[in-house]
């Protein structure tokens, strides 16, 4: 029945069934066996948050396209995997989804960020507008270095959520920015110069004590998002084990990538396949009542995830993790160390204390709402999202 109700754009609608293989299936840093948790497997799929191309929304910018179809398929990608941010960030990785059980407001406050409407958080209004000032015409395909850096600038003002968002560029983290970045808020001059934890601010329509909590806390929630390219036309072959193991952490938000027309939201494996959620479907716009609360079955996807092959794989990805607290910042940092003493396995980007000397100017990685010298941005932001560095054996 539920597949009946959508627009297929692409063939691909005879979806395959796990294989039954002895081989682990990871989903997101947690790890199943398919034959004895297929149900529990499915659940945590199905309750991602799942973004597709939608038709009949307001007009972007009030006389842009009312449809993304086409064009709006990384936009989405980009969606999906900060609405997993955000569902770890304010319902946890346990969360589950169960069809026609009411969920907590939290739920509903999170995907209210992504409807398609002008005033969401992350909404495909915001995100195409924002790449305006990118030099990414309205209707015009995003890769994933493009959409990370859209989603950054937005994050600024979801409050809400209170995140601090890092890209890496140049194949390189560098951890003393990360932790900059993170404990920015704290570092006031005395007291005088932070906000009175008494205020009876909203912050933005959502309860007030999230934003006192967060304030009385020394490490904001932390989304590192890091694009690489792993080979010149196709991925090379010696990424692959990095890029498996990038899907065993427990802090994985997944990858975004794809070719032009055809982004994906790659979301675990098993065995040498990539299991992913697929953006490529065409549903009407939904909108929330004056509750807040709206008909979300739309958002989850209800039948097995599409594979592909990881050979297959575009080798323009972007790779996404989420910190919560600076305990967990440590044991990724620690987990990425151990990786690259894994035989056979090439590190996809390298992990520094600090940054190095051939690094441009730092403030132009910690992008804010107001920054306007373009010329800084133009070598986040050229037109083909092809800049990076080619990573080579």
């Amino acid at each position: 029945l539920f597949l009946a109700t959508l627009t297929y754009d692409t063939l691909r609608f005879e979806y395959e069934d796990f294989p039954e293989t002895k081989e682990p299936v990871w989903i997101l840093g947690r790890k199943y066996s398919v034959f004895t948790e297929k149900e529990e497997i499915l659940l945590d799929v199905t309750s991602r948050l799942w973004f597709t191309y939608r038709k009949n929304f307001p007009a972007i910018g009030g006389t842009g396209p009312t449809s993304d179809t086409g064009w709006g398929c990384m936009l989405r990608c980009g969606q999906m995997i900060f609405a997993q941010a955000l569902v770890c960030r304010h319902l946890g990785r346990d969360w589950r989804w169960i069809k026609g059980k009411r969920q907590m407001d939290n739920y509903f406050n999170v995907l209210n960020a992504f409807i398609d409407k002008k005033d969401s958080y992350y909404s495909i209004h915001q995100i195409a507008q924002m790449g305006v000032g990118e030099g990414k015409s309205i209707g015009q395909w995003y890769g994933p270095n493009t959409v990370a850096q859209v989603l950054k600038k937005l994050a600024t003002f979801d409050t809400w959520s209170s995140l601090a968002v890092h890209i890496a560029m140049d194949n390189t983290v560098v951890m003393e920015e990360i932790r900059r970045l993170c404990q920015s808020n704290f570092l006031c001059a005395g007291a005088a110069a932070c906000p009175a934890v008494e205020s009876d601010v909203l912050y933005n329509g959502y309860p007030e004590e999230a934003g006192v909590r967060d304030r009385l806390s020394l490490w904001k929630p932390l989304v590192l998002l890091i694009p690489l390219r792993l080979g010149l036309t196709e991925i090379n072959e010696a990424y692959i084990e990095t890029l498996k193991h990038c899907f065993m952490m427990p802090q994985s938000l997944g990858v975004i990538g794809g070719k032009p027309n055809s982004a994906h939201y790659f979301i675990g494996y098993v065995g040498e396949e990539l299991i992913y959620l697929d953006p490529h479907t065409t549903q009407p716009a939904v909108e929330s009542n004056d509750g807040g609360c709206l008909p979300d079955e739309s958002f989850h996807c209800q039948h097995p995830p599409c594979r592909m092959s990881i050979a297959e794989l575009d080798p323009s990805i972007a790779v996404g993790f989420f910190c919560n607290t600076e305990e967990d910042f440590n044991d990724w940092c620690q987990q990425i160390k151990k990786l690259s003493l894994v035989r056979g396995a090439l590190p996809m980007f390298e992990l520094v204390e600090h940054q190095p000397s051939h690094f441009s100017n730092p403030d132009v990685l910690n992008l804010t709402p107001d920054s306007s010298d373009a010329d800084r941005l133009e070598r986040f932001f050229d037109s083909e999202d092809e800049d990076f560095e080619i990573l080579s054996l």
